[in-house]
């Protein structure tokens, strides 16, 4: 990874491409130029045969230019540093600072191009590539540019382990509210990766993040329990609680927890005091009023008369 940083302090972390990659995405962009540059010379030379030598030798050196160093400059200009070959390996052509490239800089690259891949056999691009340290050949020096990797394959997340059955909803009353991210981030890390582990590093591992946690809670550790299978638990009763708290709680789902001290809510069908099932409390009747008579509406009087106005001669337009 290249840790690339923007004028904004933003840290891009990039994949560099290597001498591989670009040399198979240039070998395939140089065949694709190679065979418009020959289709166009075989039609020119006809078109041009009654011409004389001079000429064609101009036409030739036009089309060489146009095809073999302008096709390319246009195509990472309009696509963004994404030619052909690039495009069929996963890569793109991006500034140092990790922004899309612009007409200067392809044209540094096409210019500088012409000497490293066509003048040398990609002989001095090759030694450049080695020697870097991000892989960039001699015109990705002079134009401030970068070959990355766009198709980087993802990390594949492991799922945690579920609790032994025997354990499901033994802690729903354990109060995780100070158990910081980092030692959950840890046990995660843990139990995903338990199995790669040595035995005896791994169960190690599992007694100090327990002691951690149980340090954390504030409740003592269960006995009998393992510590991997008390860090499983815990962390599904973490689970299920975000999930209620984002989803709600399902059908006939634990209760959640309450902190010491709150008072607790009977439940439907119970008495409150000793919560024992019992006839649930019949609600006092709200004695009926009668409505109250609508305000008398008030007749507005009639507007007087207007008199006529006397007749001023003034005609309108029709």
């Amino acid at each position: 990874m290249s840790d690339l940083v923007t004028g904004d302090a933003v840290v891009l972390g990039l994949r560099p491409a290597r001498l591989p990659s670009r040399a198979l995405a240039i070998a395939l962009d140089l065949f694709v130029y190679l065979t418009g540059y020959l289709i166009i010379s075989i039609g020119l030379t006809l078109a041009t045969a009654s011409l004389d030598p001079a000429a064609q030798a101009a036409v030739a050196v036009g089309s060489f230019l146009l095809v073999l160093v302008g096709a390319p400059i246009a195509v990472e200009t309009l696509s963004h540093g994404r030619s052909l070959g690039k495009l069929a390996c996963g890569l793109r052509v991006v500034r140092d600072d990790g922004g899309p490239i612009r007409f200067r800089h392809a044209l540094v690259r096409g210019a500088m191009g012409v000497v490293e891949l066509l003048g040398t056999f990609g002989a001095i691009a090759c030694i450049a590539s080695l020697i870097s340290a991000r892989g960039r050949r001699l015109g990705d020096v002079f134009a401030g540019a970068l070959v990355v990797r766009e198709r980087v394959p993802g990390a594949r997340v492991m799922p945690v382990p579920p609790p032994p059955p025997w354990l499901a909803g033994r802690f729903s009353g354990l109060d995780l509210s100070a158990v910081p991210d980092g030692l959950w981030l840890a046990v995660r890390q843990y139990l995903t990766r338990m199995n790669q582990l040595d035995p005896q590093v791994g169960a190690a591992m599992a007694v100090r993040l327990a002691d951690d946690l149980v340090a954390r809670t504030g409740a003592p550790a269960p006995a009998g329990v393992p510590a991997a299978a008390f860090l499983m638990a815990v962390v599904h009763e973490r689970q299920s609680r975000d999930a209620a708290r984002a989803f709600g709680p399902g059908p006939g789902a634990a209760p959640a927890y309450a902190p010491p001290g709150a008072p607790a809510m009977p439940a439907a069908g119970t008495s409150p005091a000793w919560g024992h099932p019992g006839p649930a409390p019949t609600p006092a009747p709200v004695p009926l009023t009668a409505p109250a008579p609508a305000p008398a509406v008030m007749p507005v009087p009639p507007a007087p008369p207007v008199p006529p106005r006397p007749a001023t001669g003034f005609a309108p337009p029709a």
